[in-house]
């Protein structure tokens, strides 16, 4: 058997193998080109080859070389899973900036930029001949295609690169801050596409703060997160599958209505009008009155 014949074995074993497990944990990265349906052919070629030259710049960086890690073609994107023993901290730090400086230096002088939206996430992964499974890849295209990553890029033109990451990967990886990491720079809004319901940080790199606009989203998603140099309390406590509760957004203020926030059961007041779930409303008792 010729050696291509006795490696495709040995990887349709390993697939076999890790589907019985239920998949392994790895880091996995989606990431996308802003505006593709906009090029023509010529242009879509020149983005690709910039977008994976961008990203072999990056994953050398840290250390990953090529063909030791699974990486797909998505067209105008890219979908990868990181082997196991790759220390998520260098992912969330030197791999962002390196990728950052890489589309800056190919951006210089040019009138149409490369914009790159990248979801990141890390959880249990089954790779087979056809490809990558897992609800922590479903995650990691979900917050790289959400409805608010979307609305910030057509709403920055001057960003040209966007990462989002998962709760989990924030609270457990980002927020312990290393080199190259920027915690406090992170914003967090809800995802709510299809079946996802998860709270996400978005990050753009160099900046101490996405540009959120407004107080909520086309898709109903209200931003929550740390003011400038601040970090949320009680983050990380959802596990990148589902919706965490009890860390709501700060207060604010504004447009003549006070608008309260209160974290645990979510009290959310605009004016005269009440959102969220709680068990009732007291009004401390005075003379002549109940509770």
């Amino acid at each position: 058997m010729s050696s291509r014949g006795v490696n495709g074995a040995h990887e349709e074993a390993a697939s076999r193998r890790e589907a019985a497990s239920g998949g392994i944990h790895r880091f996995v990265v989606f990431g996308d080109i802003c505006g593709s349906g906009t090029l023509n052919m010529a242009e879509k070629e020149l983005y690709r080859s910039a977008m994976y030259a961008a990203f072999d710049e990056a994953y050398a960086s840290v250390g990953v070389e090529p063909g030791t890690f699974h990486q797909e073609d998505r067209g105008d994107g890219v979908l990868a899973a990181l082997r196991p023993d790759m220390p998520p901290r260098l992912m969330v730090g030197r791999w962002i900036d390196t990728l950052y400086e890489s589309l800056r230096d190919h951006n210089t002088g040019r009138s149409r930029r490369l914009r790159l939206r990248i979801g990141m996430n890390a959880g249990l992964v089954v790779q087979d001949r056809h490809g990558l499974v897992g609800r922590a890849v479903d995650l990691a295209a979900r917050l790289c295609d959400s409805p608010t990553a979307k609305r910030i890029m057509a709403e920055a033109p001057e960003v040209d690169l966007l990462v989002v990451v998962s709760d989990w990967l924030y609270g457990n990886v980002v927020a312990e801050g290393g080199r190259y990491v920027e915690p406090d720079h992170y914003r967090r809004a809800r995802i709510r596409s299809k079946e996802t319901d998860e709270a996400a940080w978005f990050h753009v790199p160099r900046r101490t703060a996405p540009p959120l606009i407004g107080p909520e989203g086309e898709d109903g998603t209200g931003y929550g997160g740390a003011s400038e140099g601040q970090r949320v309390s009680g983050v990380g406590s959802g596990t990148g599958v589902g919706p965490s509760r009890g860390d709501g957004p700060t207060p604010r203020t504004g447009g003549g209505n006070r608008t309260y926030h209160v974290g645990g059961d979510l009290l959310d007041v605009h004016g005269n009008t009440i959102h969220g779930d709680f068990t009732g409303i007291r009004k401390d008792a005075g003379a002549g009155e109940r509770e």
